[in-house]
């Protein structure tokens, strides 16, 4: 059994209401705003945190991802960008 596998598979078992979801953009993006409503819905409805960073106020955010948002994290992790999908964030949070 790998080193990484079990504790891997423990942090997914987390109860939704345990992960903290990020979207990473910026103002007047419209992909943003489509990201935005879904992470917001998604969260919503399974009870995860979600916060939103201006990668135009971040020197680290905009190095590792201005050429992908919106971006989304999940527990501080790249789960998606450019276009968010419902389902398989719903899955990423164990809902």
């Amino acid at each position: 059994m790998g080193g990484m596998n079990p504790l891997r598979r423990a942090s997914r078992k987390k109860p939704p209401t345990e992960r903290l979801v990020t979207l990473v953009g910026r103002p007047g993006c419209h992909l943003c705003a489509d990201a935005r409503a879904v992470v917001s819905a998604v969260c919503g409805e399974v009870g995860a945190r979600w916060e939103e960073k201006d990668i135009e106020q971040d020197a680290e955010l905009y190095r590792r991802y201005w050429e992908q948002i919106p971006v989304v994290l999940v527990d501080g992790e790249q789960h998606d960008f450019w276009r968010v999908d419902e389902r398989r964030l719903r899955r990423a949070l164990g809902a």
